[in-house]
């Protein structure tokens, strides 16, 4: 993030209009977030070694949000929502995009899921994304370092006192809500985080909707090039969190599918069994055990 307004634009960056995208621009934090910017409308000219067929699919990437200096219009870093990639073509189209963000020097986080999605969510989720960056740059050094963005404590929307930055705090009361109106078998949302060393980083998460039924929700989180202020994996399963609070809205009418408690327990020991490829040790073997 230290690159100068000058560096940028050798790499290909433009300033950013401060009208440009496709949705309502929001100021956060002396920066402005862009809905809706594609790649192109950032980048003003071809990057060395792409070649011309490769842009022209780059190009027309269209990143959900782009964070820019409000004073300056350089662009921050980017993200992108997605769904999990279904084809190869689709992977391919993605490692181009990563390709050219890292050859102009924009800072790319995508996050997969199969419920998040940047019309519902984007916004608060970005505004997280500022904030907790904006927090990690001024503790560094100072006596606010030994407490994360993340862990800090304060009153809920409840009325209890807990950790006011976890993006699944809502979602945790729900449920708890929901347990009591016998709508759950279980008040508690439980979920794991890991991070892979040649990959993402990826959060569970889960509710036990029915004795032995629960609903599941995964979501993977890739940061190329930029610090998200938090630790990525407990970012991912915050999101999970967030992403299952949504789906248990609509569970009186049957549309989440749930899927058996030993399916669940069995995808977890898969993720055991993987421990080598994991950054640090896998911290849920206990839960292995039922």
């Amino acid at each position: 993030m230290g690159t100068t307004m000058t560096g940028d634009h050798d790499r290909g960056l433009s300033q950013v209009p401060e009208e440009a995208g496709r949705g309502a621009v929001l100021i956060r934090a002396e920066q402005r977030v862009h809905a809706g910017l594609r790649l192109g409308e950032i980048v003003r000219r071809r990057p060395p070694g792409l070649t011309a067929s490769q842009w022209n699919t780059a190009s027309r990437t269209l990143f959900d949000h782009v964070v820019c200096t409000a004073a300056t219009g350089r662009p921050e870093f980017a993200v992108e929502f997605r769904s999990p990639p279904t084809d190869a073509t689709a992977r391919r189209a993605e490692r181009t995009t990563e390709a050219v963000a890292a050859a102009i020097g924009l800072p790319l986080l995508r996050i997969v899921s199969d419920t998040l999605r940047t019309a519902g969510h984007g916004p608060r989720i970005v505004a997280y994304l500022v904030d907790a960056r904006r927090y990690a740059a001024g503790a560094a050094g100072s006596d606010a370092a030994d407490v994360g963005f993340r862990d800090i404590v304060g009153r809920l929307p409840d009325g209890r006192e807990g950790a006011v930055n976890d993006l699944g705090a809502l979602a945790r009361a729900e449920a708890v809500e929901a347990y009591v109106a016998r709508r759950l078998t279980d008040p508690i949302l439980r979920g794991l985080h890991v991070r892979w060393t040649q990959g993402p980083a990826e959060g569970w998460s889960w509710a036990e909707v029915r004795p032995g039924e629960v609903l599941v929700e995964r979501v993977t989180v890739q940061a190329y090039g930029l610090s998200c202020g938090v630790e990525p994996a407990r970012l991912a399963e915050d999101l999970a969190v967030l992403a299952i609070g949504e789906r248990l809205r609509t569970i009186e009418s049957g549309a989440p599918p749930l899927v058996p408690l030993g399916n669940l327990l069995a995808g977890i020991r898969r993720l055991r069994d993987r421990r080598d490829e994991l950054v640090g040790d896998f911290a849920y073997d206990h839960l292995c055990q039922q």
